[in-house]
């Protein structure tokens, strides 16, 4: 099913993107191209900043995607904040609360020493918060990437298989804070590069061709998905628990 949280697809094509596309593998490649002439214009003013803040999340996606989405930049408390939105089973921060899992993330990754004992746990809750519509990978790994560097060291993504890490980081989703995601990662580490552009480039995956797609679980005004939204907050260390 074509994830269609603006309900205007057949008109509009996918999230509305400025080419009107609908074919995914063409939507695919607009993003992909979109990503790799904006990533230099995003990594430049997070290497000058001293601590990376939510609005720096924002800015990051939307100098990644502007080329493709008239809402780059927007989170979905802005974009679509009466939907829960999941992916392969993983219900994703209520938009309300999207900038306190961000926050709490950056909490942590900012932090050298935390950012060097718990790479994966910093991802997991980046990757809970899942700010957008799309973009979220993307603009995510850009973020954790100098973060790591600033800490002294840099992940070999280009060595991962991605499958498993997907897998990996579901798990953490599920159950945070238990090092899940951080035992995975462990192997890869490495010292810190200085090409942050090449080392994301070499990364598999990041022209979003394979993985499973967002999904609308329901209404936020639904409580089925208030009360699973509560059995999840009640697992996070984040702010904001009460949806």
């Amino acid at each position: 099913m074509i994830f269609d949280p603006f309900g205007d697809f057949e008109t509009c094509g996918y999230l509305r993107n400025l080419a009107l596309e609908k074919d995914p593998v063409i939507v695919k490649r607009l993003e992909h191209a979109s990503f790799t002439t904006g990533i230099d214009d995003a990594f430049a003013p997070l290497q000058k900043k001293k601590t990376l803040t939510y609005a720096d999340v924002l800015s990051t996606h939307k100098m990644l995607f502007e080329a493709m989405y008239p809402w780059a930049g927007q989170d979905r408390a802005t974009t679509a904040p009466d939907i829960a939105v999941s992916r392969g089973g993983v219900l994703f921060a209520h938009p309300k609360y999207i900038q306190n899992a961000i926050e709490h993330a950056l909490k942590l990754g900012n932090d050298p020493k935390i950012m060097r004992e718990k790479p994966g746990e910093v991802m997991g809750y980046l990757a809970h918060g899942h700010p957008f519509l799309d973009g979220n990978g993307r603009t995510i790994m850009v973020i954790h990437s100098v973060l790591a560097q600033r800490a002294g060291f840099s992940i070999d993504w280009a060595s991962t298989d991605k499958t498993e890490y997907l897998q990996t980081l579901t798990k953490e989703l599920h159950d945070p804070g238990k090092g899940i995601l951080d035992k995975y990662v462990e192997p890869y580490i490495r010292p810190a590069v200085a090409d942050l552009k090449e080392h994301i480039a070499a990364t598999k995956g990041l022209d979003g061709g394979t993985g499973d797609a967002d999904t609308i679980r329901g209404s936020n005004n639904d409580p089925a998905v208030q009360a699973e939204y509560k059995q999840q907050q009640l697992k996070r260390d984040e702010p904001g628990k009460d949806a």
